[in-house]
Formats: structure tokens, sequence, C-alpha cells
């Protein structure tokens, strides 16, 4: 019962609010010789909101002022000529009606209520994983709610930067487009959208809602394939380079590089250089026949391969052995070179009898044959195309030492307190060592390094070299001659002579000052007159006593 009473009390509230409207007079109707003041006049107010209304009238006898309105309302406040009304819960446009009666007649004012709303929503559309660079994609902005409609717009970001603004139509939701050209500078930038209710006409404000931002992703590929280096032929087991590169990659470290021998993935070294990127790895097959190189390089949502073959042969070879690496000097040695079925070698330009076949060098070994190198070439023909390897060893020959007698001199002449040093070569395998003795004192002197020579190091010297193969001898006769000995004598007696007169002058001198030393003594005659010192009170004193 209660309800239904609302309800019917609700309607024909409504009832007489529409009828009202309908019979309002316009304005300067005759009969409204006094006005009707609805404050606020034409307020407008977030969706939601209670607000006051006061009707009042300037005539003098006043009659039954009242407010017409589809809205909740409760009066809080009547006086003379004035009546105060509380209106609930605003949430679209509509107008109140004040009504009274002035002298039997009926005068009636009005406002217009706007409602104004935020919207609920506003969110930018997901970009796309990855942009190509220039290529035109869309940012799309939905938008829900927001009233009213005739001051709200939509602006699309990036950054800060305004990309474009379009009025939000009616409906819900609305997607407000603007199209971009994709850039480099737009990888990693933050793309937006922003509402925009103006309602600085009406006394408010502007009014923003922001998206939250999304990251932009583009890319640059060429259309070109990579350029991939790699050996038309490699040997079976044996490590080959092979080079990847690609031109025009932006961000060329977002490029991802997969390089492949058949199916075994390589392990891949990626270095970049502007927007050049270069992948690198080490090969090895282990079986003959052709082998595919696979070089891919992706980035965004697109890739580039290209492919090469390697032919990968067996040369088998070759194989270079000595029958003694350390050779003793005087015995007999032999070099062998040898390699696969197919292969023809050449041992020091030798060449074998026929493919397959090894080809051997023997030698009597001198101390000439120390270090030598022997070289081994093998050849192998695949495809059509001669393939070659090589190897070479190193022959050492033991033998004894040898002391250079015509760059180690055998007499010696050096003056005493010069520096010197004692050239002695000796060669042989192994090394010597060589040391040269005084006779009987067993001193020894430096060899190959400075010295400074002394008097005492006349004499002659035993050189030895000494080694696992043997020994050499030599002996080295040394004479060192004393530096102008009458030189020294005659700068000796001149010393002499000058301390003597500084010595005589000395004594002079210290004769003189003792003489007038003694003059001054003269001074002891005269004691019966006292020097002593006073002060002057003192002196006065002793003088009256």
């Amino acid at each position: 019962m209660v309800l239904s009473g609302l309800l019917s009390r609700a309607c024909w509230t409504s009832l007489n609010y529409l009828l009202l409207i309908g019979c309002l007079p316009p304005p300067g109707t005759q009969g409204q010789e006094f006005l009707m003041r609805v404050e606020p006049k034409d307020p407008v107010l977030p969706a939601g909101v209670s607000f006051s209304v006061n009707c009042s009238v300037d005539c003098p006898h006043p009659e039954r002022i009242s407010l017409e309105t589809n809205l909740l309302k409760e009066t809080v406040g009547r006086g003379l000529g004035w009546a105060a009304f509380q209106l609930s819960n605003v949430t679209g446009d509509t107008m109140v009606l004040c009504s009274g009666f002035c002298s039997g007649s009926q005068i009636v004012g009005s406002s217009k209520v706007k409602v104004y709303r935020f919207p609920e929503r506003v969110e930018l559309a997901p970009l796309p994983r990855w942009q190509s660079v220039g290529r035109h994609f869309n940012l799309s902005c939905l938008v829900s709610g927001g009233a009213p409609r005739s001051h709200l717009v939509v602006v699309l970001l990036r950054g800060e930067e305004e990309l474009g603004r379009q009025p939000v139509a009616n409906g819900e939701p609305v997607e407000v487009m603007v199209t971009v050209l994709a850039s480099r500078d737009d990888h990693g930038a933050n793309f937006s959208c922003r509402t925009e209710l103006d309602l600085r006409s009406q006394g408010l404000g502007l009014f923003q809602n922001h998206s939250a931002p999304r990251k932009l992703r583009t890319f640059a590929m060429p259309m070109i394939p990579p350029r991939l280096a790699v050996p038309r032929f490699s040997e079976v087991e044996t490590s080959w380079p092979v080079n990847c590169t690609l031109d025009g990659l932006f961000p060329v470290s977002e490029a991802q590089v997969q390089l492949a021998l058949g199916d075994q993935m390589l392990n891949t070294t990626v270095m970049s250089h502007g927007d050049t990127l270069t992948a690198t790895a080490t090969a090895k097959a282990e079986q003959e026949g052709v082998q595919k190189i696979v070089c891919n390089v992706t980035l965004g949502d697109e890739s580039r391969e290209t492919r090469e073959n390697v032919t990968v042969y067996n040369l088998q070879g070759p194989i270079l052995t000595l029958s003694e690496p350390n050779a003793t000097e005087g015995t007999t040695m032999t070099v062998t070179c040898k390699a696969g079925p197919r292969v023809q070698v050449t041992l020091d330009g030798i060449p074998a009898a026929a493919p397959g076949q090894p080809s051997q060098l023997q030698l009597n070994v001198t101390e000439r044959d120390d270090r030598r190198t022997f070289f081994c070439y093998a050849t192998l023909k695949v495809h059509g195309e001669i393939l070659h390897s090589n190897r070479s060893v190193q022959l050492r020959v033991l033998y004894g030492p040898k002391i250079d007698r015509a760059q180690c001199p055998q007499r010696l002449t050096w003056k005493d307190k010069t520096m010197h040093i004692l050239q002695c070569p000796v060669r042989g395998n192994p090394n010597p060592q060589l040391q040269c003795l005084q006779e009987g004192s067993k001193f020894k002197v430096p060899i190959g390094i400075p010295f400074l020579v002394r008097l005492n190091y006349s004499g002659t010297y035993y050189c030895q070299a000494v080694s696992s193969q043997g020994t050499d001898s030599l002996t080295v006769m040394m004479y060192v001659q004393d530096q102008n000995p009458i030189a020294v004598t005659i700068t000796l007696g001149v010393l002499t002579i000058l301390g003597l007169v500084i010595a005589t002058a000395a004594l002079l001198y210290v004769f003189r000052v003792q003489k007038r030393s003694d003059i001054y003594h003269l001074k002891k005659k005269s004691s019966w007159l006292p020097l002593t010192s006073k002060q002057p009170d003192e002196a006065v004193a002793e003088e009256s006593s």
C-alpha cells in the first residue's frame, strides 16, 4: 500500500509538472507584473549530486509558492515570499519550475539544469606486436560514458605530441581512430588517448581523463637476404669459419640470428655496428659429401634466410714423419710423407711414384741440417677442383759445442777503468754453457755483457763451452794497461805542493791572529782602575755611605 501510494504520488507530480510546463506563459505575458526568481539559474552539475533551489517573488502578498520537478524534492525552508527545496539524484538534464500567486494571478519562473559526467572508460586499443617502418597503422581509442557529448573530444597522443583530436559522437561505446605512419622514432614510444570535457563556457573547467599508455615497437627489415660467406670445400674433421652479414636492420639489437650446419645449430657470436649485423661461428663436418649451411635472420614478424652448400672431402693427410726427430750429427735419418689412397704427395719437390704412394727422403745428418724444415704437399681432385693440403716438420740435430774463433778474440788489450764487452759466440744443440776463468785466481769474467775493466783483470783466461754432446775450449790473453801513469804522478806532486802552500798560509794566519791578541793584553796594566758594572741607584747609595 505504501509503495502504491508513493508511485501514485510520483505519477501525479510528474503529470502536474508536464501540465505546468505546457501552460507556462511566455516571458513578458500580461498578468506577470511581478517576477518569480529561481536560484540557481540554469546550473551545470555533476551527475548524481543533490542541490538546493530557492523560489522567491517580490509581490506584496504572495501565496502558495511551490516547486515542480521530476526529481525527488524536499522542502527545507519557507518564509514570506520565498521557499527553499532540496533536490536529489540529478542524473540527467531537466527543468525546475517555481510557481506562486500574487493578487490572484499565477506567476512562474524556470531554471534549466544541465548534468555533466566524466567518461567511465577511456582505453587505447592494443597496438601491433611489431610495426614495420614506413607502413601505416591505426590508433583507436574506446570511450564509454561522458556528457554532454557536444563538449567532449578525444585526443590521440604520441608521448605528449598530439596526433589528432575528434569529437565523441553519441553511442556506447564510441571508437575514435587516427592513422599513423610508423617511423624509427616511434620505436619504444608510448601512445595513449585522452578525453577532454570542456565546460569552461559554463563557468567550470577543462576536465581530462587519460588512458593507460601502450608502447610501440617498430622495425626495418631489408628485402635482400643476408650475405653468407663459407668455403666451397672443407676437409672432414677440419674446422672452418662461417660468416653471415645483413645491412639495414633496425633496431639491430632486436634481431635474432641462427646459423646451422644441416640439422646442427652452431654456437654463434653476434656483433653489430650501426645498422649492420654480423654473425660468426665455427663449423666442422664429420662426413664426406655436400653439406648445407643456413643463415636465418629474424626481426619483428619477418625473417630473411640464405643457404649455401659446402663440399666436404677426406684428404687423409698428408702425414709427415721423421725417423728421428732429434738426430745426432753423423747419423742417417728418413723423412716420410704419405696421404689417402687418391692423394698425390710431394716431399721437398720430389713427387711420389703414384697417387696413394708415400714419398721418402734419406740424408746423412750434419750440423747444417739443424732446424731444417721439410715440406710435404698433397693434392686431391674433387668435383673438377684441385684441393691442396700441406704439412711441415722441423728437424733438430744434436751436435757438440763449437766456439766461434773468428768472432772470439784470443788477445785483448784494454785500459784500466774502461767499459768493455767480451764477445765470444758459441753454438751447439743443446745450447752449451760458456765460461772464461782466469788462470790461477779462477776469476770469472762476464761474457756478452758490459763490465768495468780493472788492472787485476790482466792474465790468461781459459774459456770452455760445455753441453751433453761434449766440450770445446779456447785460451784468451787479456792485458790491461794503466791510464797515463806520468800524468798521475805529476798530478799527485801538484796536489802535494798545493797542500803544503795551503798549510803554510794557514799557519801564518793563525800566528798573526795570535800576535794581535797579545797586544790587547796591555789593559791589565790599568788594573788599579777597575771596570765594574752597576745600576745607577746602587752607585749613589754607595757614595753617600
